[in-house]
């Protein structure tokens, strides 16, 4: 495990640093995809987080991950069962993926890959069934977490990604997602530097894949995987 995580920061070093991309491709997209498993949060993020953590709960609020780092083969599982409820009910194959990618990512394209990205919530409050709603941080249960969050995320490095400004395309808003701006933006940078998006559509195991062309592949990349919050998406 100790040897992921020099990789990763040796990796995330040369982007910090302004230097050209390692050599070895094939890892570096590994790691960008979630396929070079870290199994957690960067230790930075989780460090950075504990310290937001304990600045809310002197306010009274319990801040909790309800997501954090996850695998290529876990967002694959996601999108898989997704793909097959939506086609039980009647959908079609290009109308399921279109349902799935309002909220969940195609697999290898998630910011979850990277160790830096957090679903928040406040388990002070007793929320049943999906917490993960935008109602709930709307004059629900979270709206006091959302507005302690808008105000304070960003002094421990920590910026929304899915913003509900009018102007943002690709996922829906998600007031619960949160990003380690110091890491991430320089791993969207490396995404973007490299064909990463193209490489999905050969995993045979991914449902509905033949469906996933070149059109809908540089579509989905514009609006999706750089359809975040500008701050996160600086050249």
């Amino acid at each position: 495990m100790r040897l992921k995580f020099l990789f990763f920061y040796i990796f995330i070093g040369f982007f910090v640093s302004g230097q050209e991309l390692r050599t070895n491709p094939i890892d570096s997209i590994s790691i960008l995809m979630g396929k070079y498993s870290i199994n957690q949060l960067l230790p930075e993020v989780t460090q950075a987080f504990l310290e937001m953590q304990s600045a809310a709960k002197k306010e009274g609020i319990a801040l909790h991950i309800v997501s954090g780092y996850r695998s290529y083969e876990a967002q694959r599982g996601i999108w898989n069962r997704k793909y097959k409820r939506f086609i039980s009910e009647g959908l079609s194959p290009q109308e399921s993926i279109q349902k799935i990618i309002e909220y969940s990512t195609l697999p290898g394209t998630s910011r979850h890959h990277w160790g830096t990205d957090i679903d928040l919530i406040d388990t002070i409050k007793n929320v049943k069934g999906d917490v993960l709603l935008a109602s709930h941080f709307h004059g629900g249960a979270f709206e006091e977490l959302r507005f302690w969050l808008m105000s304070n995320a960003k002094k421990y490095g920590f910026e929304l990604v899915y913003t509900n400004e009018p102007n943002r395309s690709g996922f829906n808003y998600e007031p619960w997602h949160y990003s380690y701006a110091p890491i991430s933006i320089p791993l969207l940078k490396a995404y973007k530097s490299m064909d990463v998006i193209h490489k999905i559509k050969n995993d045979s195991m991914l449902l509905g894949n033949t469906f996933l062309d070149k059109v809908f592949l540089d579509a989905y990349y514009k609006t999706h995987i750089l359809g975040v919050s500008p701050v996160l998406n600086r050249d």
